[in-house]
C-alpha cells in the first residue's frame, strides 16, 4: 500500500484523484488545493473541484495560501506518506517539502516543451500534431525535473480545447497509477534544457483579434473557447467558427459569402467560415441572423 499526499486544483486534478481513491493499492493520507475562490459575477465562494471531490470521501483537506508558510510546511512534514503526486495545483513546493519524501508532477506536455501554466492551451495555438502527459520527478525550477515517463497522444486537426484537455487528463490518470505502481529514480531521464519552451497563464486579453491571419485565429479558437473566448475590439464573440482557406489575400474583417446557415469572412490571409455570434450583453445567435439584425451584407465589415 502506497500512502501518499495530493496536490491539485482544478477538474484534470480531481479525476487523478479519484483515479487514487479508486486504486485499491493507494492511500490518499491528505489532500492539498487552493483555497475557495469567489466565481462570476455575483462572487460567489466556490471550492475547488478537489476539494469537493476529497470531502466527499472524507479526505483531510488543507488549502493554505502559501505553502512556503513555515507553519503550513510544517504542518505537513507531521503527515506519514511514501509520495507527494501534485497535478495542476498552482503552487511552488519549497525545498523542505520536496526533499521529505518524493514529489511526482503530471505535466499535461511532454517536457521540456510548454513548461508553465497554459500547456494544452499552448498546444493548440501552435497548432501542434502531438501533445502529451509528462510524469516528472519534481525539483525547485518550474517544472525542470527529470522525465520519469511520458504518454504521447495526437492531436486532430480541428479538435477544441475542451476534447484534448479530456483525452489528456483520462492519459494522466493512467500513467499515475503506471508511476507510483513502478517508480524509480535511477531510470528517469534529465531534461533537455535548452529544448525548453515556457508558457504563461491565459488572460481575457488573449481572446482579442483581428481579422489578420485565419489560420491563427482558427487555432485561437479552439485554444480559448469556452474561455476567453475569442473576440473582436468592439466586443463581438464569435463563437462557432472552421478554417474556410488559408491561400486567399483580402480586407480583414470583409464579408465576402452569406448563406443559409453561416457567413463567410475575409482575413488579410485566408477567410474564415463563421457560424454563431454574440454581441455585448446579448444572447448567442446564429451569424445570418446577427448580419440581418444589423443590416450587413457582402462588402461590408463584420467589426
Amino acid at each position: 500500500m502506497t500512502r501518499l499526499i495530493f496536490m491539485g486544483t482544478p477538474d484534470y486534478a480531481a479525476e487523478i484523484l479519484q483515479t487514487l481513491i479508486n486504486a485499491n493499492d493507494v492511500e490518499v493520507v491528505a489532500v492539498y488545493t487552493q483555497p475557495d475562490k469567489p466565481v462570476g459575477r455575483k462572487a460567489v465562494l466556490t471550492p475547488p473541484s478537489v476539494k469537493v471531490l476529497a470531502e466527499q470521501f472524507l479526505l483531510p483537506v488543507f488549502q493554505p495560501n502559501r505553502l512556503r508558510d513555515e507553519e503550513v510546511v510544517n504542518e505537513l512534514l507531521q503527515i506519514e506518506c511514501d509520495l507527494i503526486i501534485v497535478a495542476a495545483y498552482g503552487q511552488i513546493l519549497p525545498k523542505a517539502i520536496l526533499e521529505y519524501v518524493p514529489c511526482i508532477n503530471l505535466h499535461a506536455s511532454i517536457l521540456p516543451q510548454y513548461r508553465g501554466a497554459s500547456p494544452i492551451q499552448q498546444s493548440l495555438l501552435n497548432n501542434d500534431k502531438q501533445s502529451g502527459v509528462t510524469a516528472m520527478w519534481m525539483d525547485e525550477g518550474l517544472d525542470t525535473g527529470a522525465i520519469i515517463k511520458i504518454s504521447m497522444l495526437e492531436i486532430a486537426p480541428d479538435e477544441m480545447l475542451d476534447s484534448l484537455y479530456k483525452r489528456l487528463t483520462a492519459a494522466a490518470c493512467t500513467l499515475t497509477l503506471d508511476v507510483i505502481r513502478t517508480w524509480d529514480r535511477r531510470s528517469a531521464t534529465a531534461q533537455e534544457d535548452v529544448k525548453a519552451t515556457h508558457c504563461k497563464k491565459i488572460s481575457k486579453t488573449d481572446g482579442l483579434i483581428a481579422f489578420d491571419d485565419a489560420a491563427e485565429i482558427h487555432n485561437r479558437y479552439r485554444a480559448f473557447t469556452p474561455w476567453p473566448s475569442i473576440f473582436t475590439e468592439s466586443g463581438l464573440k464569435i463563437k462557432s467558427l472552421t478554417l474556410e482557406e488559408v491561400e486567399s489575400v483580402g480586407n480583414g474583417g470583409e464579408i465576402i459569402a452569406i448563406d443559409t446557415n453561416s457567413i463567410v469572412v475575409q482575413c488579410a490571409q485566408g477567410s474564415l467560415r463563421i457560424a454563431a455570434l454574440q454581441a455585448p450583453s446579448k444572447q448567442e445567435t446564429l451569424a445570418v441572423a446577427y448580419l440581418n439584425g444589423k443590416r450587413l451584407v457582402c462588402g461590408n465589415t463584420l467589426a
